[in-house]
């Protein structure tokens, strides 16, 4: 990481990978004291444009130290950019994005969605815009927001209510800070209804910022609860109970129907 931000301060891009996101924390105080604020410290005279590649999250049975979703935080360290893909495309393009910011970016990779997940990916360069969420089903009855591998058990959940007669409004954050506000309150005020899914804890994490945000703006739209699907306030467990967990499509569901029964 050092040696990162001393590159970027000289005029190189660089990428630097971090083998798993739990592995980060040695890190952490040159991203906190260096990498996040090296610009404004220095009014302006030096940038840091660096990408940190941090593979994280849980499900495919690694120990619990590799298998950690702990995103929130560095959503709280203005000054840097948090990223995390869903899709092979927005995979490259986000990536792309990043390498091309002038400030850092952690571009957060889903373990679970190397092998699980396929899509087309342009030969050309593209790019996806960093700070732009992306609606991936339409619906009048509930949002969900969620980002990472959990899209792929959002989704699946709002296929299974569709049956049901619940059409969901599926949003996929892409970018963890800053937020797509205007997306959020866009899609919480034409349902009135909101489920969030995160992987990480409970406690302080990007759920909690993305409920504020509807909490201000969407306050007098809301027709109940929001309800929130995350993963508990513990270490992530070794293989037997990682299952137990993490967020999964019946809670997911449970807690759509909650919402469109209030």
């Amino acid at each position: 990481m050092g040696w990162g931000i001393g590159l970027a301060a000289n005029g190189f891009v660089p990428v630097i990978e971090i083998q798993f996101l739990g592995f980060i924390y040695p890190a952490y105080e040159q991203l906190m004291t260096h990498a996040s604020r090296l610009r404004a410290r220095t009014l302006g005279h030096y940038s840091v444009p660096m990408v940190i590649r941090a593979p994280y999250g849980a499900g495919v049975r690694a120990p619990e130290i590799h298998s950690d979703s702990t995103e929130a935080i560095f959503t709280h360290m203005p000054g840097m950019k948090v990223v995390c893909p869903s899709t092979p495309y927005d995979a490259k393009g986000l990536l792309i994005s990043a390498i091309e910011e002038n400030d850092p970016v952690l571009f957060l990779e889903p373990m679970h969605c190397y092998r699980s997940v396929r899509g087309e990916v342009p030969n050309g360069k593209y790019t996806v815009e960093i700070g732009k969420g992306i609606r991936r089903r339409e619906g009048e009855d509930v949002t969900i927001f969620a980002w990472g591998a959990m899209m792929a058990v959002v989704l699946k959940a709002a296929e299974i209510v569709q049956e049901q007669g619940i059409e969901c409004d599926v949003i996929d954050a892409r970018t963890l800070y800053p937020l797509d506000k205007d997306l959020i309150i866009e899609s919480v005020q034409q349902t009135g209804r909101t489920v969030i899914v995160q992987e990480g804890h409970g406690t302080g994490g990007v759920a909690n910022d993305i409920l504020s945000i509807i909490n201000k703006y969407c306050f007098y739209y809301q027709k109940a609860p929001t309800e929130m699907i995350t993963g508990f306030d513990t270490p992530v467990p070794y293989f037997g109970f990682e299952d137990y967990y993490l967020p999964t499509v019946e809670r997911v569901v449970e807690a759509i129907k909650k919402c469109q029964e209030y």
